[in-house]
């Protein structure tokens, strides 16, 4: 059990028993009042996002999830399915339980799959993941002394605003997280 002003960005905490991670926590302290924590959070079974009060004295579950390594295999309609690495068995995800995962994922891609009682809930993908941009706006020239960034779509289609001097072709860096360019490799 964790004291609710441990609560962090990131963790996964059992509320009304189910699975939630913690988008956002602020600490609060109106006036003369007790403080509290303001937690935006999302449920990792449904994908629901909620927000939620908790006293500073409050006590918290936190949850621990299993996570698996596993390849990603195909797209079928807005079922994601896919191979754990040890024993070949296969799993589908929904769209839904794929999260902003279906940005970046390319077939054979390790992934970790997330299970909560057993039951496989969610992807987490690399930190950092490199992909090819396919389509952008040719190179301006005279435009490297300026920070403004042109629409680019990579190789899984997603789209991201990369630098002017990216070129159709070019590998770069994602962080998969903020959906931001990172760097060239």
């Amino acid at each position: 059990m964790l004291q609710a002003t441990q609560l962090r960005s990131g963790m996964i905490i059992n509320y009304e028993g189910k699975p939630y991670q913690i988008m956002e926590a602020q600490h609060r302290t109106p006036g003369n009042k007790r403080g509290f924590m303001q937690v935006k959070m999302r449920n990792l079974i449904n994908g629901e996002q909620t927000e939620a009060k908790f006293g500073s004295s409050d006590k918290v579950e936190k949850v621990s999830l299993e996570t698996k390594k596993m390849q990603f295999l195909y797209r079928e309609g807005d079922d994601f399915h896919l191979m754990d690495q040890e024993n070949f068995e296969q799993i589908h995800l929904s769209l839904e339980q794929m999260g902003d995962a279906v940005y970046f994922l390319l077939p054979e891609a390790i992934v970790d799959v997330c299970f909560y009682e057993g039951k496989s809930i969610g992807v987490t993908l690399p930190k950092v993941m490199e992909l090819t941009v396919t389509e952008t706006e040719p190179e301006l020239k005279g435009a490297t002394a300026t920070a403004q960034y042109k629409p680019a779509t990579l190789e899984t289609g997603a789209q991201i605003k990369v630098p002017p001097f990216i070129k159709v072709g070019d590998k770069i860096k994602v962080d998969t997280e903020n959906h931001e360019y990172m760097t060239r490799v």
